[in-house]
């Protein structure tokens, strides 16, 4: 018997896996998972809401917001299918198109996270360094052209590696590790030389996972040379106040891609479980996170949130009587 299945592509399915070992508990896990699904769709729509309806939040540092806010409503969506499936209805099976669409946007929005991050890093480097130039740097239209570069890094160069994938032959086992579609986990089941994608993914992880944290490094870098150039400790601590949203977002991001990249790399033996979880945690923590940490620490998107949240009757005496 062949070990490779060379069958009609459109045929061909993989197995996706819940949480390993509490398969009995899938319908109880449903409920934390549902919440945090819930608290990530609910609190990026909100902060797209509040940017889009208040004009004075139509400024470069909550345009690019806006843009995390999609890229986080993207990365939910694109997992949110698969997940809820095999814990609501133990739907484990996914056809290879499917795995691949799903794979492509996984991928593609993680990428594009980091790419936007960059971005406000740049956004933040010029208000600190810049700032008497800071609107005539960042106007719309070059904001437009920073997002859409943005969006082809992300999306283009991972067209070449899925497309290779997509012709090779799979092996009988097609049993995929995680409750959605990921390159690195599909490649394993391949029963041909790996070579083209291997170097490939790993040129794509440089140029984006290494390179754009290296980039926001640096910016922080000349951003504190900046501000120990202030002569005045209260604008120092107004203008790393500005910083610190993005900070935590950009912790939030990397830590858990730093930690599930170790667990790939040198967690040989570890429980299944602890792959899984890293890669959960990788996937779903920034989504919820990020509109919890900008509606804390930034104070017009935190009263735009309260605008919403509040009813106009409650809000409008106590906002007018501040």
């Amino acid at each position: 018997m062949s070990c490779c299945d060379r069958s009609n592509s459109s045929q061909l399915t993989f197995m996706l896996t819940g949480i390993p070992g509490l398969e009995a508990a899938h319908v109880w896990l449903s409920i934390p998972f549902t919440c945090i699904y819930v608290v990530a769709l609910a609190g990026n729509c909100t902060i797209l809401f509040v940017i889009w309806t208040e004009p004075s939040l139509h400024e470069p540092m909550y345009q690019f917001l806006s843009m995390l806010a999609i890229t986080d409503l993207g990365l939910s969506l694109s997992t949110m299918p698969t997940v809820m499936g095999i814990f609501w209805a133990n739907h484990r099976e996914i056809g290879l198109d499917a795995c691949f669409i799903q794979g492509y946007f996984v991928h593609s929005f993680s990428f594009m996270e980091s790419s936007v991050l960059l971005a406000m890093a740049f956004d933040r480097y010029v208000a600190i360094c810049y700032p008497l130039r800071y609107s005539s740097i960042l106007t719309s239209a070059r904001i437009a052209k920073i997002g859409l570069a943005a969006l082809c890094r992300c999306v283009l160069p991972i067209i070449p590696e899925l497309l290779v994938l997509r012709s090779l032959p799979f092996c009988r086992s097609r049993v995929l590790s995680h409750p959605y579609c990921l390159h690195q986990d599909v490649i394993k089941l391949v029963c041909a030389d790996i070579t083209f994608n291997s170097m490939y993914g790993l040129a794509v992880m440089v140029l984006i996972v290494v390179l754009d944290p290296l980039l926001i490094f640096v910016s922080y870098i000349l951003i504190a040379k900046a501000v120990v150039s202030i002569a005045s400790p209260s604008e120092r601590l107004k203008a790393l106040n500005n910083c610190l949203s993005h900070i935590l977002a950009v912790l939030v991001l990397y830590i858990p891609m730093v930690g599930l990249s170790m667990v790939h790399r040198f967690g040989k033996y570890a429980s299944p479980l602890v792959h899984i979880l890293m890669a959960n945690i990788y996937l779903l923590v920034p989504p919820v996170l990020n509109p919890i940490i900008y509606s804390i620490k930034t104070k017009q998107i935190r009263r735009g949130v309260l605008r919403v949240l509040t009813p106009r009757r409650i809000f409008s005496p106590w906002h007018h009587g501040s």
